[in-house]
């Protein structure tokens, strides 16, 4: 159902805050790759923990009201561990794979919601967003193609950001359970506590050492903290409450744009962008407006 122009202003918010989100976290696979050679599930685990004490204070006050009933509770422990796959494949593979190429593939969430949607037949996608969708995976193939016929790793690489892509529709759809009763602050430090302690734990068992590889490399986990968690993550989960988990998904496939020229331009990093990989974001750009557009409705007589 289209919405009706009384909702319009609240639409361009909504629009408004997935478009913030979407800059903010395409600069997670930079500041991720800045961390390097700090183990990928420390960096990720790291981050997460950072980002759950930030959140901290709040969880506590929705504690001391009487607002963070059990079902609140639950659903974000059950989200934190999607979280925890999510970061722990999605980092892992761009120490595998190029920059564009994971960004692009962790950026398949919209398949996998599209996919439980029509078995589900709950938030079934419009005729639009279908086209869209068709479009930013053209936009995506032409993205990722340069990485057919790399090797082994690129392609367990490739494998290991599919799987942060399905992990991540997992917790669109858990945070969708919770309607309007969702607080997005509290119900990301929750999932985020729950993901890093997964994580660290992980690395415990592994006999990774649980620190940054250097004090730049902590920087970079504390600024993936701040921005692409604090900033992206928490508009993402703001905005499942008013566009179904499959828009909000369709939304961060224009991470792979933002991604692949911050790649471009970040000193130490500096992939190239052919004119191949800039078609492929223009593609990919120009399916995400067309999924964001909301058509005027006709006045009422």
């Amino acid at each position: 159902m289209e919405s009706t122009s009384s909702d319009a202003p609240r639409h361009k918010v909504v629009v408004m805050a997935l478009m913030t989100a979407v800059v903010a976290i395409s600069f997670a696979a930079i500041f991720f790759r800045q961390t390097q050679p700090t183990h990928p599930l420390v960096a990720a685990g790291l981050r997460l923990a950072i980002a759950a004490c930030l959140l901290s204070p709040w969880i506590v006050r929705s504690y001391r009201r009487g607002t963070l009933d059990r079902r609140t509770f639950r659903l974000g422990v059950v989200a934190g561990v999607f979280y925890g796959l999510h970061f722990g494949s999605w980092v892992s593979s761009l120490t595998m794979t190029s920059v564009v190429s994971s960004v692009t593939l962790v950026t398949a969430t919209p398949l996998f919601l599209g996919i439980i949607a029509l078995i589900s037949g709950r938030d079934t996608p419009q005729k639009r967003h279908w086209l869209s969708l068709i479009g930013a995976f053209l936009g995506l193939s032409i993205i990722s193609h340069h990485d057919l016929g790399l090797g082994e790793d690129a392609l367990l690489g490739d494998a290991l950001a599919l799987l942060g892509a399905a992990a991540m529709a997992g917790y669109l759809l858990v945070s969708r359970r919770l309607g309007e009763r969702l607080d997005p602050l509290v119900f990301t430090g929750i999932a985020a506590a729950v993901g890093a302690g997964l994580l660290l734990t992980s690395a415990w068992v592994l006999d990774v050492p649980i620190a940054a590889a250097s004090n730049k490399a902590l920087m970079y986990i504390v600024l993936a903290a701040l921005v692409p968690q604090l900033i992206g993550h928490t508009l993402l989960t703001w905005s499942v409450r008013h566009l179904r988990p499959t828009l909000v998904g369709m939304a961060t496939v224009g991470e792979p744009v933002g991604a692949a020229f911050l790649a471009a331009l970040w000193p130490g990093i500096e992939e190239s962008v052919s004119p191949l990989i800039a078609l492929g974001c223009a593609v990919t750009l120009a399916s995400v407006l067309i999924a964001l557009w909301q058509p005027r409705s006709a006045p009422k007589d």
